[in-house]
């Protein structure tokens, strides 16, 4: 009897090819994906991420720092410092990886068109989940081709306890497969990267909002030490 040839194991996060590439040949994948600038990827981004793995049986999720976001008026750390913070944050974690897609793609990136791109990867029997906040998904008819986008994946709202869902019901009413947007509510964690920058500027530490490999290389760069790295 002829077995059927086996998947070599991915490598650990981080290491060796664009991860994505590792999962193409995966059967009924469920894939997270956490866009966003990562600048610096802290603490909060982690809760997301698994409590998302775990609410919604996820596979792995993939982190995508941006190259050139659309919407960021402030100028961003450069991409391969917060590529590598990622990596750094998610190494721990074997279900969490960190794609190189939007960094090393020329042009704007829109969320539709990483999706399309890594719907394009994977096999036809993949489900893709993007995971991000709620109140990003407040704007998501300002977004490139929003039905598109849920036509193509779920998306995963995160709030925190107690947050008011109205006006999320508003933005969706009547939007072609709004069914496809669910609320995922984790814990209450006030922590966010303005935050974090905006300490590091007044000379604060980042000790316990990002982890601590994050904290060491963004002192040893310099990172966050100006005022203007504060401003969105």
């Amino acid at each position: 009897m002829e077995e059927s040839p086996s998947v070599s194991p991915p490598p650990e996060p981080g290491v060796g090819l664009e991860p994505l590439d590792h999962l193409r040949g995966v059967a009924g994948l469920r894939l997270g994906i956490m866009g966003g600038a990562f600048d610096p990827i802290h603490l909060g981004h982690l809760r997301t991420a698994e409590e998302a793995r775990e609410q919604f049986a996820l596979d792995e999720v993939v982190f995508i720092p941006t190259g050139r976001p659309p919407h960021k008026a402030r100028a961003l750390s450069p991409a391969e410092a917060r590529y590598l913070m990622a990596t750094l944050a998610t190494a721990s974690n074997p279900h969490f990886w960190v794609s190189r897609i939007e960094i090393d793609r020329p042009g704007l990136d829109y969320t539709v068109d990483t999706m399309v791109q890594i719907r394009g990867m994977l096999r036809a029997d993949a489900h893709l989940f993007f995971v991000t906040g709620a109140d990003a998904v407040l704007d998501i008819l300002t977004w490139k081709e929003p039905e598109r986008l849920l036509e193509i994946c779920t998306l995963i709202a995160a709030t925190r306890p107690g947050y008011g869902l109205d006006r999320l019901r508003q933005v969706l009413d009547g939007l072609p497969y709004a069914e496809k947007v669910l609320v995922m509510e984790i814990p209450a964690l006030a922590i966010s990267s303005s935050l974090i920058r905006l300490r590091a500027a007044e000379g604060r530490g980042m000790r316990y909002l990002v982890p601590d490999g994050v904290a060491a290389f963004a002192e040893k760069a310099a990172l966050y030490r100006e005022t203007d790295a504060v401003d969105e």
